[in-house]
């Protein structure tokens, strides 16, 4: 039965959605108590961590090269070890520089999965069933993460297991699954032999800053809407829980209710709505005077960001097939340019004014919502742009 189900591309590409998160959830729960405890770490220390675990992400277009030796699901398959061995080590070497090097390492796997599985969702998958498709995913990583937060509760409260057991279990776990998804599925076979170099087309340019500009804001989320809770409204670790676990929750139940919208809308609609909504999001969290509101932003926030789902359809629709793998580690790097900048440079701007913070991000979001008018109803190869399709009427040509 397992056997059958590996064999489709749907599958597998769920299990990979599973397998990334054991390790980065269990990573990402445990690292700021386990740096504190067990290796001694000041906020520099962590500052330094931070930034070198957003290195890989930014070099994630080096994927493109591994391509002229071997073929992406064995990248895939190296990605998920890398994954799974630097968050299992992780225990083991509780040191400053042990702590840099399995994060280096894990941060490498994580981010070249996360390139790799949209490259392959985006080759293996039709059109049509895309935005279904990456909607279940996101259902699935967000009830893996669910699972080992409640796992890792389990571990730490009831049995009292030491950090170098728990980040061993969930990185042996992604290293077991990987081993699963080689070994057990076949080699599946895209619309076209993907490129291997480095692709930049100028008729992909409104993706490219759609891409940017959402990077952008999703690092003003992660890095200060997280702190604005327990800075300004002292939320506590159980009450930041509390949150992730409704985020996790919402997101189960709504990512593939989201997926399926995305087909009735259309791209252009629904990056409408996802950008109108977070100009209103952030706005209002410059204003934000309460814990109970500022709750409720946090989560509307968390929720948008599944809109997500628009923008990779809309390069599914517009994309020479042979583009695909180049073009996913090109916007990986594109989307972490803002990851090495905007926190430094915004933290700056926090002391100051946190207001000032959430008004630059509302003004990200409105740029957003501008360019993505210039996203056509039916956009299509040689229909990138609204202007291309004007192009195209002009001509008296569909385009393509």
């Amino acid at each position: 039965m397992l056997k059958r189900q590996l064999e489709k591309p749907e599958f597998y590409l769920y299990l990979f959605a599973a397998a990334v998160p054991l390790s980065f959830a269990s990573w990402q729960a445990l690292i700021n108590n386990f740096s504190i405890e067990q290796a001694g770490f000041t906020g520099v220390e962590i500052g330094i961590l931070q930034s070198l675990r957003e290195v890989p992400g930014f070099l994630a277009f080096a994927v493109v090269f591994l391509l002229l030796v071997v073929r992406e699901q064995t990248i895939a398959f190296v990605s998920l070890l890398a994954l799974g061995i630097g968050t299992a080590l992780t225990g083991m070497l509780p040191t400053v520089l042990g702590l840099y090097c399995t994060t280096v390492l894990m941060s490498t796997g994580f981010h070249y999965a996360e390139t790799v599985v949209q490259s392959l969702s985006l080759q293996l998958v039709s059109r049509e069933r895309l935005p279904l498709v990456l909607g279940r995913q996101l259902a699935v990583a967000s009830f893996t993460g669910l699972a080992v937060f409640a796992a890792i509760y389990l571990l730490v409260e009831l049995l009292a297991l030491d950090y170098l057991w728990i980040y061993l279990i969930f990185g042996a776990t992604t290293l077991a699954i990987g081993c699963l998804m080689y070994f057990g599925s076949p080699h599946f076979k895209g619309e076209a032999e993907q490129h291997k170099h480095m692709v930049l087309r100028r008729r992909y340019w409104l993706y490219y800053l759609l891409t940017f500009l959402s990077g952008a804001r999703r690092q003003i989320f992660i890095v200060f809407a997280g702190f604005l809770m327990v800075e300004k409204f002292g939320f506590s670790v159980a009450e930041m829980s509390l949150l992730f676990l409704v985020n996790g929750v919402m997101t189960i139940y709504l990512a593939p209710r989201i997926g399926r919208l995305v087909v009735r809308w259309g791209e252009k609609r629904a990056l409408t709505f996802e950008y109108a909504g977070l100009v209103c999001i952030f706005s209002a969290y410059a204003f934000a005077g309460s814990a109970w509101f500022a709750s409720l932003l946090y989560i509307l926030d968390h929720v948008f960001f599944a809109l997500a789902i628009a923008l990779k359809s809309y390069f599914k629709k517009i994309a020479d097939p042979a583009d695909i793998a180049a073009t996913a580690g090109v916007s990986f790097t594109i989307s972490h340019i803002a990851a090495v900048v905007l926190p430094v440079v915004l933290g700056l701007v926090w002391i100051v004014s946190p207001a000032a913070v959430f008004g630059f991000g509302a003004l990200i979001a409105m740029m957003s919502l501008l360019l993505s008018q210039f996203v056509p109803d039916a956009p299509d190869r040689g229909l990138e742009t609204v202007f291309a399709q004007t192009r195209a009427a002009r001509a008296g040509t569909p385009g393509g």
